[in-house]
């Protein structure tokens, strides 16, 4: 199978979409698919196709974390799509190469699967002042609407995406494809001891520490301000946290950590490398966010892959990624969240081995293949019904 994968956003840019897309295309081509990555590149000025990866000229839309916006139309790009001749176009994102994936499986003539990543009602403030939230929410569901309208089958990583959808006012079927995770690069020996206790120098972290992470994008959506306030007020001065990442609000955290008098035990890493989050997760005791604004965490998925014990803010729609005594636990406020944390302290060191062997465990799952193998069948569907509508 032939199967083309539009995106506005892939390597070396890092975010959960990309992460989603880069296993899913190592997944379907050890499967023996041909994949062609089309993406948005704001360095080039003139399309340009290697290693299965085709990067369209874009400009940089600095409101958005700097993504870049391709031309939604574009000859040459279409020309180049018909030359890979795929059996299927799948659109990751939903702007300018959105649109261009909608245009080429229609002139093509080929099943069009689009997937929902981002809940675009969280991320309205970037582009809208206050008083016009409400109305921009309203035309983003309309141009959902739109997109969803044009594709063959929809999917989605939670049930969340697909509440969502509905009540964007999509009546079509959402079929819920959980994210995976490269669950061989987080095992227990993926980190030597060594190699931890010099990084936890290097952060100024004592090596008896009890060690907390987020990672994410540093964005008001991600509430890691809520995160700060809760550390604060239920943690003694052995418990440190480590925030991984970036964005806009990365400023506004560290003075909001001085202010709360905990700067000396939050640490800020800044930017990572994908490659360069192993060792990270490895020095921790437990994975903590207070997001509300995530599908599916990637990044949780990981912490978990790593064997850490997930701490998430009580969210009814995505609590399908912790399972209560297993790989994590809901917390509604800051006492609950110091009752989970106070539990978690006062394990033996055997017992948190068996704990993490348990995290580990529960999302094995979760490998390329997996969602490359329901990624297919869901392809193949699209396929068949696309002839029938021929016939």
């Amino acid at each position: 199978m032939k199967i083309a994968i539009f995106t506005e956003t892939y390597l070396p840019y890092i975010n959960g979409v990309v992460t989603h897309i880069k296993i899913l295309r190592e997944g379907l081509v050890k499967m023996g698919h041909q994949v062609l990555i089309v993406t948005a590149d704001t360095d080039l000025s003139s399309h340009c196709l290697k290693d299965g990866v085709l990067r369209c000229p874009a400009l940089e839309f600095k409101k958005l974390y700097g993504y870049g916006l391709a031309s939604p139309i574009s000859h040459t790009l279409e020309k180049m799509i018909g030359e890979f001749e795929p059996d299927i176009i799948h659109i990751e994102q939903e702007f300018g190469l959105g649109l261009q994936g909608i245009r080429c499986a229609h002139r093509l003539n080929i099943p069009l699967v689009y997937t929902l990543h981002t809940l675009y009602d969280y991320y309205v403030y970037y582009i809208a002042p206050k008083p016009l939230t409400e109305v921009v929410k309203k035309i983003s569901h309309r141009y959902i609407r739109f997109i969803a309208r044009r594709a063959d089958v929809i999917t989605g990583p939670s049930q969340k995406c697909a509440d969502y959808l509905k009540n964007a006012g999509v009546n079509k079927k959402v079929n819920v494809i959980p994210n995976p995770v490269e669950v061989e690069s987080y095992g227990k020996d993926a980190v030597s001891c060594e190699d931890k206790r010099a990084l936890r120098d290097r952060l100024k972290i004592p090596q008896d520490a009890f060690l907390g992470c987020f990672c994410g994008r540093l964005g008001k959506e991600k509430m890691v301000d809520e995160l700060l306030d809760i550390y604060q007020k239920c943690t003694d001065d052995n418990t440190y946290l480590l925030i991984i990442g970036d964005g806009p609000s990365k400023n506004e955290l560290e003075e909001q950590a001085l202010r709360l008098k905990i700067s000396q035990r939050v640490k800020f890493t800044g930017a990572l490398a994908h490659d360069e989050l192993v060792p990270y997760y490895a020095i921790c005791d437990f994975y903590a966010t207070a997001s509300v604004s995530d599908t599916y965490s990637i990044s949780m998925l990981e912490a978990q892959a790593s064997g850490l014990y997930v701490l998430q803010k009580y969210d009814i729609k995505n609590s399908c990624q912790t399972k209560t005594g297993i790989n994590g636990q809901l917390f509604k406020d800051a006492a609950e969240f110091k009752s989970i944390l106070d539990k978690l302290r006062a394990m033996t060191e055997k017992e948190r081995e068996e704990l993490s062997e348990r995290v580990r465990d529960s999302v094995k799952e979760r490998s390329a293949m997996a969602i490359a193998k329901s990624m297919t069948e869901l392809y193949s569907q699209a396929i068949e019904k696309k002839k029938r509508q021929k016939m």
